[in-house]
Protein backbone atom coordinates (compact mmCIF):
# COMPACT_ATOMS: atom_id res chain seq x y z
CA UNK A 1 0.00 0.00 0.00
CA UNK A 2 1.20 3.71 -1.09
CA UNK A 3 0.53 5.88 1.91
CA UNK A 4 1.16 10.01 1.18
CA UNK A 5 1.80 11.92 3.94
CA UNK A 6 1.09 15.82 3.17
CA UNK A 7 3.84 18.00 4.82
CA UNK A 8 5.77 20.57 4.08
CA UNK A 9 8.22 19.37 6.39
CA UNK A 10 9.60 15.67 6.70
CA UNK A 11 11.65 16.99 9.82
CA UNK A 12 9.09 17.89 11.84
CA UNK A 13 8.60 14.83 14.52
CA UNK A 14 4.82 14.04 13.66
CA UNK A 15 5.67 13.60 10.27
CA UNK A 16 8.57 11.27 10.50
CA UNK A 17 6.85 9.57 13.38
CA UNK A 18 4.39 8.58 10.73
CA UNK A 19 6.59 8.06 7.77
CA UNK A 20 8.10 5.52 10.46
CA UNK A 21 5.10 4.06 11.19
CA UNK A 22 3.79 3.40 7.30
CA UNK A 23 7.38 1.46 6.84
CA UNK A 24 7.18 -0.51 9.85
CA UNK A 25 3.49 -1.96 8.60
CA UNK A 26 5.25 -2.72 5.29
CA UNK A 27 3.68 -0.08 3.46
CA UNK A 28 5.80 2.47 1.17
CA UNK A 29 5.94 5.79 2.78
CA UNK A 30 5.69 9.18 0.48
CA UNK A 31 6.11 12.59 2.27
CA UNK A 32 4.11 15.06 -0.20
CA UNK A 33 4.86 18.59 0.21
CA UNK A 34 1.49 20.17 -0.14
CA UNK A 35 2.38 23.32 -2.37
CA UNK A 36 4.50 21.86 -4.27
CA UNK A 37 1.31 19.17 -5.82
CA UNK A 38 0.07 20.89 -8.75
CA UNK A 39 -4.12 20.45 -9.33
CA UNK A 40 -4.63 20.17 -13.13
CA UNK A 41 -8.68 20.87 -14.26
CA UNK A 42 -10.78 19.74 -17.67
CA UNK A 43 -7.96 18.11 -19.44
CA UNK A 44 -9.44 15.93 -21.87
CA UNK A 45 -7.05 13.01 -21.14
CA UNK A 46 -6.89 13.74 -17.59
CA UNK A 47 -9.10 11.51 -15.25
CA UNK A 48 -10.97 13.29 -12.04
CA UNK A 49 -8.52 14.24 -9.71
CA UNK A 50 -5.46 14.19 -11.83
CA UNK A 51 -2.69 15.78 -9.62
CA UNK A 52 1.27 16.31 -10.59
CA UNK A 53 4.01 17.13 -8.55
CA UNK A 54 6.49 20.19 -9.50
CA UNK A 55 9.86 18.85 -9.58
CA UNK A 56 13.05 21.10 -10.12
CA UNK A 57 13.45 24.03 -12.38
CA UNK A 58 13.18 28.15 -12.03
CA UNK A 59 10.62 29.87 -10.28
CA UNK A 60 8.04 29.89 -13.20
CA UNK A 61 9.45 27.05 -15.05
CA UNK A 62 8.87 24.13 -12.68
CA UNK A 63 8.47 21.10 -14.65
CA UNK A 64 5.36 18.69 -13.07
CA UNK A 65 5.02 14.90 -12.92
CA UNK A 66 2.33 12.92 -12.46
CA UNK A 67 2.13 11.95 -8.43
CA UNK A 68 1.94 7.79 -8.68
CA UNK A 69 -1.19 6.39 -7.28
CA UNK A 70 -1.85 6.54 -3.74
CA UNK A 71 -3.91 4.58 -1.79
CA UNK A 72 -4.22 6.73 1.36
CA UNK A 73 -3.03 10.34 2.49
CA UNK A 74 -2.63 11.54 5.81
CA UNK A 75 -2.97 15.33 5.57
CA UNK A 76 -1.21 17.22 8.26
CA UNK A 77 -2.41 20.59 6.75
CA UNK A 78 -0.50 24.11 8.45
CA UNK A 79 -2.86 27.06 9.00
CA UNK A 80 -0.78 29.11 6.51
CA UNK A 81 -1.48 27.03 3.58
CA UNK A 82 -5.01 26.01 4.61
CA UNK A 83 -6.70 27.11 1.45
CA UNK A 84 -4.49 25.35 -0.79
CA UNK A 85 -4.13 22.45 1.39
CA UNK A 86 -7.81 22.06 1.34
CA UNK A 87 -8.24 22.13 -2.31
CA UNK A 88 -5.01 19.72 -2.82
CA UNK A 89 -7.00 16.91 0.00
CA UNK A 90 -9.99 17.93 -2.27
CA UNK A 91 -8.66 16.52 -5.33
CA UNK A 92 -7.37 13.71 -3.89
CA UNK A 93 -10.59 12.54 -2.42
CA UNK A 94 -11.82 13.05 -5.82
CA UNK A 95 -9.60 10.34 -7.53
CA UNK A 96 -10.89 7.80 -4.71
CA UNK A 97 -7.94 8.42 -2.47
CA UNK A 98 -8.91 7.47 1.60
CA UNK A 99 -8.24 9.90 3.70
CA UNK A 100 -9.13 10.02 7.87
CA UNK A 101 -9.52 13.64 7.47
CA UNK A 102 -11.22 14.66 4.60
CA UNK A 103 -11.39 18.72 3.10
CA UNK A 104 -14.38 19.54 4.53
CA UNK A 105 -13.97 18.13 7.86
CA UNK A 106 -10.64 19.99 8.13
CA UNK A 107 -11.92 23.21 7.44
CA UNK A 108 -15.01 23.01 10.11
CA UNK A 109 -12.17 22.27 12.41
CA UNK A 110 -9.99 25.35 11.49
CA UNK A 111 -12.18 27.88 11.90
CA UNK A 112 -12.56 28.20 15.79
CA UNK A 113 -16.37 29.41 15.33
CA UNK A 114 -17.56 27.37 13.09
CA UNK A 115 -16.58 24.60 15.03
CA UNK A 116 -18.00 25.71 18.01
CA UNK A 117 -20.93 25.73 15.86
CA UNK A 118 -20.83 22.07 15.15
CA UNK A 119 -20.32 21.14 18.01
CA UNK A 120 -23.51 23.37 19.80
CA UNK A 121 -26.06 22.15 17.03
CA UNK A 122 -24.72 18.47 17.67
CA UNK A 123 -25.62 19.04 21.47
CA UNK A 124 -22.42 18.74 22.94
CA UNK A 125 -20.97 20.91 25.80
CA UNK A 126 -18.69 24.07 25.33
CA UNK A 127 -18.01 27.21 27.23
CA UNK A 128 -20.03 30.11 27.06
CA UNK A 129 -19.30 31.88 23.48
CA UNK A 130 -20.55 34.80 21.88
CA UNK A 131 -19.21 36.69 18.66
CA UNK A 132 -20.24 40.30 17.82
CA UNK A 133 -19.46 42.51 14.57
CA UNK A 134 -19.95 45.58 16.21
CA UNK A 135 -18.32 47.66 19.00
CA UNK A 136 -21.90 48.38 21.36
CA UNK A 137 -22.57 44.82 21.41
CA UNK A 138 -19.38 43.94 23.05
CA UNK A 139 -21.01 44.28 26.82
CA UNK A 140 -24.18 42.19 26.36
CA UNK A 141 -21.45 39.63 24.66
CA UNK A 142 -19.61 39.40 28.08
CA UNK A 143 -22.31 39.56 30.25
CA UNK A 144 -23.45 36.46 27.69
CA UNK A 145 -20.30 35.05 28.51
CA UNK A 146 -20.16 35.08 32.64
CA UNK A 147 -19.06 38.66 32.43
CA UNK A 148 -15.38 39.62 33.38
CA UNK A 149 -12.31 38.18 33.12
CA UNK A 150 -13.14 36.57 29.47
CA UNK A 151 -11.18 34.80 26.93
CA UNK A 152 -11.19 36.45 24.12
CA UNK A 153 -9.21 33.86 20.72
CA UNK A 154 -8.72 34.41 17.05
CA UNK A 155 -10.88 32.25 15.29
CA UNK A 156 -7.64 30.96 13.11
CA UNK A 157 -5.11 31.07 15.89
CA UNK A 158 -3.36 27.97 17.25
CA UNK A 159 -1.17 26.60 19.64
CA UNK A 160 -2.54 28.83 21.88
CA UNK A 161 -1.76 32.12 20.45
CA UNK A 162 -4.36 34.58 19.44
CA UNK A 163 -5.57 33.78 23.04
CA UNK A 164 -5.90 36.42 25.20
CA UNK A 165 -7.54 36.84 29.21
CA UNK A 166 -9.13 40.21 29.34
CA UNK A 167 -10.12 41.61 32.48
CA UNK A 168 -11.40 44.60 30.98
CA UNK A 169 -13.81 45.89 28.20
CA UNK A 170 -11.12 48.11 26.43
CA UNK A 171 -8.78 45.28 26.19
CA UNK A 172 -11.40 43.05 24.03
CA UNK A 173 -12.05 46.04 22.37
CA UNK A 174 -8.46 46.63 21.09
CA UNK A 175 -7.96 42.90 20.61
CA UNK A 176 -11.22 42.79 18.04
CA UNK A 177 -10.12 45.75 16.68
CA UNK A 178 -6.56 44.12 15.74
CA UNK A 179 -8.16 40.75 14.91
CA UNK A 180 -10.10 43.26 12.12
CA UNK A 181 -7.02 44.44 10.79
CA UNK A 182 -5.57 41.29 10.52
CA UNK A 183 -8.98 40.26 8.33
CA UNK A 184 -10.02 38.11 11.43
CA UNK A 185 -12.66 37.35 13.63
CA UNK A 186 -12.62 36.54 17.58
CA UNK A 187 -14.68 35.16 19.57
CA UNK A 188 -15.49 35.81 23.34
CA UNK A 189 -15.64 32.66 26.05
CA UNK A 190 -16.27 32.56 29.10
CA UNK A 191 -13.65 31.77 31.84
CA UNK A 192 -13.66 28.71 33.24
CA UNK A 193 -11.57 29.63 36.88
CA UNK A 194 -12.01 26.10 38.30
CA UNK A 195 -9.96 24.94 35.30
CA UNK A 196 -7.20 26.72 37.55
CA UNK A 197 -4.93 26.65 34.23
CA UNK A 198 -5.46 23.08 32.93
CA UNK A 199 -7.05 21.33 30.19
CA UNK A 200 -6.95 17.78 28.40
CA UNK A 201 -5.99 16.76 25.08
CA UNK A 202 -7.25 13.34 23.36
CA UNK A 203 -6.39 11.70 20.40
CA UNK A 204 -9.02 10.06 18.84
CA UNK A 205 -8.51 7.39 16.47
CA UNK A 206 -12.12 5.97 14.84
CA UNK A 207 -13.91 5.20 17.80
CA UNK A 208 -11.53 5.63 20.38
CA UNK A 209 -9.99 7.76 22.42
CA UNK A 210 -6.02 6.28 22.04
CA UNK A 211 -4.13 8.61 24.10
CA UNK A 212 -4.88 11.17 26.52
CA UNK A 213 -2.92 13.75 28.63
CA UNK A 214 -3.80 16.64 31.23
CA UNK A 215 -2.12 19.89 30.41
CA UNK A 216 -0.96 22.59 32.64
CA UNK A 217 0.34 26.00 32.19
CA UNK A 218 3.23 27.16 33.73
CA UNK A 219 2.89 30.11 36.67
CA UNK A 220 1.46 33.31 35.76
CA UNK A 221 -0.14 31.92 32.50
CA UNK A 222 -3.89 30.58 32.08
CA UNK A 223 -2.96 28.69 28.56
CA UNK A 224 -1.86 25.02 29.33
CA UNK A 225 -0.71 24.25 25.50
CA UNK A 226 2.91 23.13 25.49
CA UNK A 227 4.31 25.48 22.66
CA UNK A 228 3.58 28.04 26.05
CA UNK A 229 5.74 26.19 28.25
CA UNK A 230 3.05 23.97 29.16
CA UNK A 231 3.98 20.74 31.33
CA UNK A 232 2.06 17.76 30.47
CA UNK A 233 1.31 13.95 32.04
CA UNK A 234 -0.88 11.12 31.00
CA UNK A 235 -4.41 10.81 32.41
CA UNK A 236 -6.71 8.14 32.28
CA UNK A 237 -10.08 9.27 30.73
CA UNK A 238 -13.63 8.43 32.28
CA UNK A 239 -16.31 6.92 30.00
CA UNK A 240 -18.19 9.90 29.80
CA UNK A 241 -15.38 12.18 28.94
CA UNK A 242 -14.18 9.49 26.32
CA UNK A 243 -17.41 9.13 24.43
CA UNK A 244 -17.17 13.43 24.54
CA UNK A 245 -14.05 13.56 22.60
CA UNK A 246 -15.14 10.56 19.82
CA UNK A 247 -18.47 12.68 19.57
CA UNK A 248 -16.59 15.65 19.16
CA UNK A 249 -14.33 14.40 16.10
CA UNK A 250 -17.46 13.06 14.98
CA UNK A 251 -19.70 15.55 14.43
CA UNK A 252 -16.54 17.45 12.76
CA UNK A 253 -16.63 14.29 10.10
CA UNK A 254 -12.98 13.13 11.64
CA UNK A 255 -11.45 9.77 12.10
CA UNK A 256 -8.60 11.16 13.55
CA UNK A 257 -8.22 14.33 15.76
CA UNK A 258 -6.42 16.19 18.74
CA UNK A 259 -9.81 16.87 21.07
CA UNK A 260 -9.49 19.79 23.94
CA UNK A 261 -11.45 19.71 26.77
CA UNK A 262 -11.31 21.99 29.69
CA UNK A 263 -13.39 20.24 33.14
CA UNK A 264 -15.19 22.53 34.64
CA UNK A 265 -18.12 22.40 37.78
CA UNK A 266 -20.75 21.55 34.86
CA UNK A 267 -18.68 18.61 33.77
CA UNK A 268 -16.28 18.37 30.58
CA UNK A 269 -16.54 21.44 28.08
CA UNK A 270 -15.09 20.99 24.18
CA UNK A 271 -12.55 23.91 23.42
CA UNK A 272 -11.64 22.82 20.24
CA UNK A 273 -10.76 20.29 17.67
CA UNK A 274 -7.29 19.73 15.85
CA UNK A 275 -7.48 18.27 12.21
CA UNK A 276 -3.38 17.61 12.53
CA UNK A 277 -2.75 17.57 16.39
CA UNK A 278 0.70 16.99 17.19
CA UNK A 279 2.27 13.71 18.22
CA UNK A 280 5.91 14.81 20.04
CA UNK A 281 3.62 16.18 23.24
CA UNK A 282 1.45 13.30 23.74
CA UNK A 283 3.62 10.17 22.41
CA UNK A 284 6.37 11.46 25.04
CA UNK A 285 3.98 12.51 28.14
CA UNK A 286 1.90 9.19 27.58
CA UNK A 287 4.64 6.46 25.49
CA UNK A 288 2.06 5.28 23.59
CA UNK A 289 2.23 4.83 19.92
CA UNK A 290 -0.21 7.64 18.18
CA UNK A 291 1.23 7.18 14.53
CA UNK A 292 1.20 3.67 14.78
CA UNK A 293 -2.45 3.56 15.79
CA UNK A 294 -3.06 6.27 12.93
CA UNK A 295 -1.81 4.02 10.24
CA UNK A 296 -3.18 0.95 11.03
CA UNK A 297 -6.62 2.61 11.09
CA UNK A 298 -5.91 4.15 7.86
CA UNK A 299 -4.47 1.02 6.62
CA UNK A 300 -7.60 -1.18 7.43
CA UNK A 301 -9.90 1.51 6.02
CA UNK A 302 -8.07 2.55 2.57
CA UNK A 303 -8.45 -1.69 2.09
CA UNK A 304 -12.55 -1.25 3.00
CA UNK A 305 -12.55 1.30 -0.24
CA UNK A 306 -10.72 -0.81 -2.55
Amino acid sequence: MRIGILSRNPALYSTRRLAQAVWARGHQAQIIDTTSVAVHLGAADAPPGATHLLTGGAIGLAATTPLPALDAIIPRIGTSVTFYGLAVVRQFETAGVYTPAPSDAIARSRDKLHSLQVMAQAGLPIPRTAVVARPEALFAAVQAVGGLPAVVKLIRGTQGRGVLLAHHLATISAMLRRAEELNQQAVIQEYVAEAAGCDLRVIVVGNRPVAAMERRAPPGEFRANLHQGGSAEPVTLDRATAALAVAAAHAHGLAVAGVDLLLSRRGPLLLEVNSSPGLEGIEKATGVGVAEAIVEYVETNARRRR
